[in-house]
This record gives structure tokens, sequence and C-alpha cells, in this order.
């Protein structure tokens, strides 16, 4: 079976239908793409939602977009069939004051320069269809014709076989052990859902690296969501309310677990682990970064 396939059953032209294979250049941003489609549909939408000169023109003489990423060598994942809309112009000011394009920004998407000497865009008003086999998202495998780094081609010029249905979805991968897990702060708003379902059980003792100086930080979390908590905390303060990461710039912290404990461990007890590891690893100022 083939893609075009899937298009005819459903009643839809393969020759009006551009299917891209997203791979964002920039490795941070491009580790968190699939967690966007998983997690927040609309944000991934808005980063299709723009594109290069060519394939403007492109979009313009087509009526569909087949969104797949990378998923690897020579195959594609499918996220969705959106229809094509109407479009407007937006300039570079206009681009960055979008809150989905800023918010990519710090995922680490390059997005509209000025450097290609366009003074603005076009953004195309893109429209998932509900219809075109939703529950295989993230699970349809397609073959991805070369050369790789084409990653758009129109559907009816190109062979793209199915290749195997998955039982679960392949967006968000399987949470590393937690003795191997490491978060950038912009990833902790992002964090896939089951994800933050076994760290909303987990306390312990967790570890905060800022990447600009190698200076470390060494915290507990034994309260509300446990781990997850405190780690939202961060998320939305940058500081978790702590006088020397107040100073700092979060966009270079590193989050890790030291230790996880028992769900039934007392507070004290807890806090005794946490005095323990800031002596072991020299947490304490000027050294690192806590001040008590």
């Amino acid at each position: 079976m083939n893609l075009t396939d899937l298009f005819q059953k459903m009643g839809i032209d393969p020759e009006q239908v551009i299917v891209l294979r997203h791979r964002p250049s920039e490795p941070k941003f491009n580790k968190v793409l699939p967690w966007l489609a998983a997690e927040k549909p609309d944000v991934f939408n808005a980063y299709q939602q723009t594109q290069g000169e060519k394939l403007e023109k492109a979009f313009q003489s087509a009526a569909y977009v087949a969104s797949f990423i990378g998923h690897e060598p020579g195959k594609a994942l499918f996220v969705g069939l959106y229809a094509i809309g109407k479009t407007k112009p937006l300039t570079f000011e206009k681009y960055w004051q979008v809150p989905a394009y800023i918010e990519m920004k710090k995922l680490g998407m390059r997005g509209f320069t000025e450097e290609g000497g366009r003074a603005s865009c076009l953004w195309f008003d893109l429209k998932l269809n509900d219809n075109f086999y939703p529950q295989w998202k993230g699970k349809l495998i397609i073959g991805w014709p070369a050369p790789e780094r084409s990653w758009w081609r129109r559907a009816h010029k190109n062979d793209f076989p199915v290749l195997t249905l998955l039982e679960d979805s392949a967006l968000v991968s399987a949470m590393p052990e937690w003795n191997d897990l490491v978060l950038k702060w912009d990833e902790l708003r992002i964090l896939p859902k089951h994800w933050q379902a076994a760290l909303s059980q987990w306390r312990g003792i967790y570890y905060i690296f800022d990447a600009s100086d190698g200076k470390g930080y060494v915290g507990s979390a034994y309260g509300d969501k446990n781990i997850l908590g405190r780690w939202l905390n961060y998320s939305a303060s940058g500081h978790g309310g702590n006088a020397l990461l107040r100073k700092r710039d979060p966009q270079h912290f590193q989050f890790s677990i030291l230790e996880r404990v028992s769900p039934d461990m007392e507070a004290t007890d807890v806090i005794q682990r946490e005095a323990s590891w800031k002596s072991r690893l020299h947490t304490h100022s000027p050294f690192g970064l806590n001040d008590n």
C-alpha cells in the first residue's frame, strides 16, 4: 500500500497534496518537535504555517499538507493532514510577536530572519483534517524516497510506501531511567504527559547544573507533585525562589535526579539527604549555588 492510496480512499486528489517530512536543522529544536506534535499541536502547526519562498509557491498551488516528522533514515512518522486555507503576510516584526514563535525560539528554533533579504513571509491558515486517520497520528510510518535532504515532495510524483502501523505513538519516546534523565529548563514546560505522571510520583534529591560556569545547586522535593511540582515551579519562575538562582539565566540550567527516596520518607529525613548531597558535591556558596 502507498500513501497515495490512503488519499484516494478518502477522496483526496494526490496532485493537490504537498508531503512534508519535518526534520529541523537545529538539534535542540529537532529533539522537542515530536513533543510539540504530541502535546502542543497548535504550536507544532504554527511551525509549519510559515515557509521559505519556494515552498510558499508550492503551498499556493495545493489544497493539502500531509505532515510527517523524520523518524529514521528513509522513514517518516505521520502527524496529520491539513487543509490549506487563506494566507496573510507577516513582517519580521509581526512574526516575532506571535506567541508560538516566541516559545519555539526558546526551544531552539531559528525561525524567520532577515538574512535572506525578505522583509516579510506568508502565513498559511492550516486546518487539521479530523477525518484523515486521526487514530494513526504518531503510529503510521512511511518510506521516504532519496535524497533525505529533500524534505518536501508532491504526493503524486513520489512513491511513499506504507511500512508499518505501530501500536503506540512514537512521537514521544520512552522516558529514560530516572538516573539517566537530563532536561534543559525550556524542556520542562513541554514534558510529555506520561513523563509528568512519573515525576509527580517521585520524591527525592535533584540537581541543577548551570552550564554557563559549571556551578550546581542541590534541592529536595517531597511536597505537592513531588519532583514534578518543584521543576514546574522552576519552569514558571526560572529560580524557584532561590536567591542565588535569581541572578542567573535559566536558559543555561539542566535538571537531573541524584536520588529517589521512598514516598513515605519523612520530610526531615529527605532534608538530611539533601544536606549530605550538598556537602559531597560542594554546592554551598561560593563554590556552588546553595546559600544554606
